[in-house]
C-alpha cells in the first residue's frame, strides 16, 4: 500500500470542489504539465553536458604542487605521498603505507 504525502499547511479542498475535479480535467492538466517538460530546448541542455573523450586540448589547469613535507613519505607500491601517520612498515628502507600492507 502506498501513502502519498500530505502537505498540512496547504488550504484543504471542500467536497463541491473535490466532486469538481473530473477525470478528464485531470488527465488534461497533466498532460499539459507534461508537454511543458518537453518544450525544453534540447540544444541548450546538450551543451551542458561534457562526453568522454572530448578535446579538451584548448583547457589551461592551473594546480599548485607542494613539495614533499618533513612528516610526509612516498609509498613504494602505490607511488603515492602520504602521512607519516599511514606508514605501515620501513623494511631495508623500502616504506610501505598501510592501504599497501594490509
Amino acid at each position: 500500500m502506498s501513502h502519498m504525502a500530505t502537505d498540512y499547511d496547504a488550504p484543504r479542498k471542500q467536497d463541491d470542489e473535490i466532486k469538481s475535479d473530473s477525470i478528464e480535467q485531470l488527465k488534461a492538466s497533466r498532460s499539459q504539465a507534461q508537454a511543458s517538460k518537453i518544450d525544453e530546448d534540447e540544444t541548450a541542455v546538450a551543451e551542458g553536458f561534457e562526453l568522454p573523450g572530448a578535446d579538451l586540448s584548448n583547457e589551461e589547469l592551473s594546480v599548485r604542487v607542494l613539495p614533499k613535507q618533513n612528516d610526509e613519505f612516498t609509498c613504494m607500491e602505490c607511488f603515492l605521498v602520504r602521512h607519516r601517520s599511514q606508514l605501515a612498515s620501513e623494511e631495508g628502507g623500502v616504506p610501505i603505507c598501510t592501504d599497501c600492507a594490509g
